[in-house]
């Protein structure tokens, strides 16, 4: 009998600490599941694609901290992601830095471009905010294209790596560190005071102010915030692809982004990793869509917000609440049908 209460004690303290994360049974494990896939899948081009896949997760998770609890949808978020890049490179290339401090760099800097525009255009609000922060990523992909002495322009920046090995395992594990930062950072903040506040600007920002809560620090924070991880993330990818052109801080990425962000379910952060796992690997193996491939995740997120919202987390909390009501309801049948035997 002690034994038992020693285990059931045991297990609610696995539980509490899983729970501390902002993880359930389940996300741990998917979690765990992750860790290993490298050594399930010993291939060089499926490891690519799973970097590739983990660092999408983590934008979008960092896009939706913005778009889907201050309710301000930045299209220039992926200039921040290429700023960090840029930056990362260049401080490596023309200082020496090491790459893992470069990587800082980048996310210090996105951060600070983002404080800055957020004191100048969050004020704004609403679509004129958004399409302020478009306009921004516009004139610094400009820069990028015309500052060639700098950034060698559209011939692109040759970047050091982070590692002396062409195998992307352990670009896969520093990805899979970075996301889990991302993750527990934005969950632990979301929970938060904080959160709160943000999560009372995107619903309703009058009632909010009338509240006590200042609208513009907050948001500026959560502008903030969001950029530098878009940095930090961008001074990963520099040292990963090798090679930076101007185009990693097109618009097109940012709508990639942002379908993910919004089919995942916005508001939720984990929403963007779990729709990045499904949807980056299913839209590289259907190259014959690749042209498509725009279309199609507009066309997704056009379907989710029109006819599901919630998206995929919501489909999620849907399906675990049908499987709780099934579980009450069968359960007396279960009792009375072990007791004749049948089960």
């Amino acid at each position: 009998m002690e034994e038992k209460v020693l285990s059931t004690e045991k297990k609610a303290g696995m539980l509490e600490l899983i729970g501390k994360f902002g993880l359930t049974p389940l996300g741990a494990a998917a979690l765990l599941t992750i860790s290993v896939l490298p050594f399930i899948f010993r291939d060089e081009f499926v490891t690519r694609l799973l970097v590739a896949t983990l660092m999408y997760g983590a934008l979008a998770m960092a896009f939706d901290f913005t778009s889907g609890y201050i309710n301000i949808c930045n299209f220039g978020f992926c200039a921040f992601w290429g700023l960090g890049a840029y930056t990362s490179a260049i401080v490596a290339i023309r200082l020496g830095v090491s790459p893992w401090v470069g990587m800082l760099c980048g996310g210090v800097m996105s951060a600070i471009v983002g404080f800055g525009l957020g004191l100048l255009t969050i004020r704004l609000g609403g679509i004129f905010a958004s399409c302020m922060t478009w306009f921004v990523a516009l004139a610094m992909m400009a820069v990028t294209y015309n500052w060639v002495s700098l950034t060698k322009g559209s011939a692109g920046l040759n970047v050091p790596a982070l590692f002396d090995t062409v195998q992307n395992a352990p670009y896969y594990y520093v990805m899979l560190a970075i996301m889990l930062l991302v993750y527990f950072v934005l969950m632990r903040i979301t929970k938060s005071n904080m959160g709160m506040a943000f999560r009372a600007i995107g619903q309703d920002i009058e009632a909010a102010s009338s509240s006590g809560v200042n609208p513009t620090k907050y948001k500026v924070v959560n502008f903030t915030i969001s950029c530098a991880i878009a940095g930090l993330i961008g001074g990963f990818y520099a040292h990963f692809i090798g090679i930076l052109t101007p185009q990693a801080l097109g618009t097109a990425k940012t709508v990639e982004i942002m379908a993910i962000s919004y089919i995942g379910g916005r508001g939720t952060i984990w929403g963007g990793l779990a729709c990045a796992m499904i949807m980056v690997p299913l839209m590289e193996y259907s190259k014959g869509l690749m042209e498509l491939r725009l279309v199609l995740y507009g066309a997704l997120m056009i379907a989710v917000m029109i006819f599901y919202p919630k998206g995929l987390v919501g489909l999620w909390e849907a399906v675990t609440a049908f499987l709780r009501r099934s579980n009450k309801i069968w359960k007396p049948f279960r009792k009375i049908f072990s007791k004749n035997g049948a089960i």
